[in-house]
């Protein structure tokens, strides 16, 4: 590609130009399946085509697709950040292009990655006896602490021998637990009725340590072995948040693996006041938090802090004489941490955000869009036909529309929440607490403003009053 440096640039301008327009475009695109793809060639082309037609159409065709994720009225699922010094940093990442799976073949990557995840560590106020790596998302820090939790049962031999013959392991967490989980069960070969959904209690929907303690001691008396716990601090669909604590007793009671699952609200955590929410996280043997998700770093940048990276290594490294440093036994592979081989420099974006933003400024982010979302739930706990299911965790709350004599409430929130992301303003998502359909808020993007947050008001009750009118 003879004119590399022209359309480098021209991408990057693009790009900083697309983020000072995202505003003013829907959330969500006026777009209907198959729209796309009925624009776009049906076989590849023979012969290059000039790259100004291919940057054309992608402008053309592909720009007006897509859902605007940095747009700061994004109050769907959870932020997936790109702050811009995180942009800055891919733009790098992928100029270099390098692939991170071993000290050697990029020793800046591993020894930064070593700095940033105990910059983080610092920042969470966890214990100096954790270490960590970055992986590409919390599922497979998820897996990867599954795994550890069926090796370390059977004594380091399912990865050899294999399940078959051996006890029947048991693995426990809420029925407020990302499905993540589910799919690390099924993929370690554990298997879906192995995971034990423990009840939960309280306005904070957290697992009952009582309950738990007695399905794993009914599972022993079934010959069943008990493996490992895990535990959700901000669970995805409503915020759950579980007893650390006295989970972690349990844990160490029955000498049972605790994961915590903090994806997106272990990054509150860099709030000194916001600790307590996962009181005994420091007696954890693993711990999962999404710089990606509210501190700004851009997917994909997962941290896996563990207490003992030997379990880890033990579980999940390959050593073939191939991936050999020779003359440096004493380097870390951080390949040898996770799944995957190939790895990218997803360092280099989370150092660059801690060091341009601060810690300061991030805490200031965070508070902000927790007041902010506490102040909108407020407003819509006065309004009329409108009733709040779950309090504010951390910056998310649900709620649901329940005008007087409405029939289906379930099928008049679904309807509202389509209406509201269909008319492009904000977006948000549903889910279900209880049985019954409610809207999840939350405010989280990286730069939103009260504005942005408490203008939902307006949309929100707006579209209710049509969406309840009509026939």
């Amino acid at each position: 590609m003879d004119d590399f440096r022209e359309w480098a640039v021209r991408a990057a301008e693009w790009g900083v130009d697309y983020r000072e327009r995202v505003r003013d475009l829907p959330v969500r695109p006026p777009v209907k399946p198959g729209d796309i793809a009925a624009q776009i060639a049906a076989s590849p082309p023979e012969q290059a085509e000039p790259f100004e037609r291919v940057f054309a159409d992608f402008e053309r065709i592909i720009a007006p697709g897509m859902t605007h994720w940095q747009h700061p009225r994004f109050f769907a699922y959870f932020p997936s950040n790109s702050a811009p010094a995180s942009v800055v940093a891919e733009h790098l990442v992928t100029a270099f292009g390098a692939v991170c799976m071993l000290w050697q073949t990029s020793p800046a990557a591993t020894e930064l990655e070593t700095v940033a995840i105990d910059w983080l560590r610092q920042a969470f106020g966890l214990p100096e006896g954790f270490q960590g790596c970055i992986q590409d998302t919390a599922s497979t820090a998820t897996l990867a602490a599954v795994l550890v939790m069926r090796e370390r049962a059977l004594n380091y031999a399912g990865n050899s021998g294999g399940l078959s013959g051996t006890p029947t392991l048991r693995i426990y967490c809420s029925s407020e637990a990302h499905t993540s989980i589910d799919r690390a069960i099924w993929f370690s070969g554990i298997g879906a009725d192995n995971l034990v959904r423990i009840p939960i209690k309280g306005a904070q929907r957290g697992a009952d340590p009582q309950a738990l303690r007695a399905l794993i001691e009914a599972d022993i008396a079934a010959g069943y072995k008990p493996a490992g716990i895990i535990a959700n601090v901000g669970a995805t669909g409503v915020g759950a948040i579980d007893p650390v604590a006295e989970l972690a007793a349990i844990a160490r009671e029955f000498d049972l693996y605790l994961h915590i699952d903090a994806a997106w609200a272990g990054s509150a955590m860099i709030c000194p006041e916001l600790r307590h929410l996962w009181t005994g996280v420091e007696l954890a043997d693993s711990i999962v938090i999404n710089p990606h998700k509210w501190l700004g770093a851009q997917t994909h940048c997962t941290a896996h802090f563990v207490r003992d990276p030997n379990s880890l290594v033990r579980t999940l490294a390959a050593k073939p004489d191939y991936l050999h440093t020779l003359g440096h036994d004493e380097v870390v592979n951080y390949s040898e941490w996770g799944v995957p081989l190939g790895r990218q420099f997803r360092a280099l974006k989370l150092w660059f955000v801690l060091r341009a933003y601060g810690l300061e400024g991030l805490r200031s982010m965070i508070r902000n869009h927790i007041a902010w979302s506490g102040a909108l739930c407020e407003k819509l706990r006065a309004a009329a036909g409108f009733e709040i299911v779950t309090e504010p965790s951390f910056s998310l709350f649900s709620f649901r529309y329940a005008p007087p004599a409405a029939a289906d409430l379930d099928a008049l929130n679904l309807a509202l929440v389509e209406a509201i992301n269909a008319d492009g303003r904000i977006y948000l998502t549903q889910t279900r607490v209880d049985g019954r359909v409610v809207i999840r808020f939350q405010a989280g993007q990286f730069e939103c403003t009260e504005a942005d947050v408490l203008g939902a008001y307006d949309v929100i009750t707006e579209i209710a009053a049509l969406t309840h009118a009509r026939p």
